[in-house]
């Protein structure tokens, strides 16, 4: 099966750049058992500058092996907020390990020379199960600031969610106007 995966730029998902065109990404909603992240970072649409995005992590990374039982993968930049809630859910014994999240991942089509959204979550809410490596739940976070953007304070973040199981879809395209929807998570019973 094929991966989608993308290297995302941080740097332009902070401080967008209209003649720079790397893909960026969002989590615009993450909540982990019963811990709502807050979306406490603004960032600017890139399919509309003018338009600002309230977002709970800018992503650095985004991988699934587009499995319809496959994890996604996330890697990126949570708020001081965020990262105290995401340490705390470290640290204590999640019993509740269910996942509700959205994203948007946009990359530039050079073709129609504009950014569009290239896997996302159609500001659906997708239902999933955290990830676990060995005994381990697959959710880290920094102690230390980032030093690739430095204002806002910002920490790196990393987490892999499994489907919930029940039917959901994910989008992807491969370029403005070229998308599809992909199974993520089946339906038991």
């Amino acid at each position: 099966m094929p991966t989608f995966r993308r290297t995302l730029d941080i740097y332009q998902g902070y401080n967008y750049k209209k003649d720079k065109q790397t893909p960026v990404g969002f989590i615009t909603k993450l909540k982990l058992g019963d811990t709502a992240l807050t979306a406490d970072q603004t960032c600017k649409d890139p399919t509309n500058p003018t338009t600002d995005l309230k977002v709970v992590a800018v992503l650095s990374d985004i991988q699934w092996e587009t499995g319809v039982t496959d994890a996604i993968y996330f890697a990126g930049q949570v708020s001081i907020t965020n990262k105290q809630s995401l340490l705390t859910l470290v640290y204590t014994s999640m019993t509740n390990v269910l996942a509700e999240f959205q994203f948007s991942v946009y990359d530039y089509d050079p073709l129609a020379k504009k950014y569009f959204l290239c896997f996302h979550s159609n500001q659906t809410d997708m239902k999933g199960i955290l990830e676990k490596n060995g005994d381990e739940l697959n959710l880290a976070v920094a102690d230390d600031a980032s030093t690739q953007v430095q204002s806002p304070e910002n920490y790196a973040a990393t987490t892999g969610i499994k489907p919930q199981p029940t039917a959901q879809a994910l989008q992807i395209a491969v370029g403005d106007g070229k998308n599809f929807a992909k199974a993520w998570g089946l339906t038991v019973g």
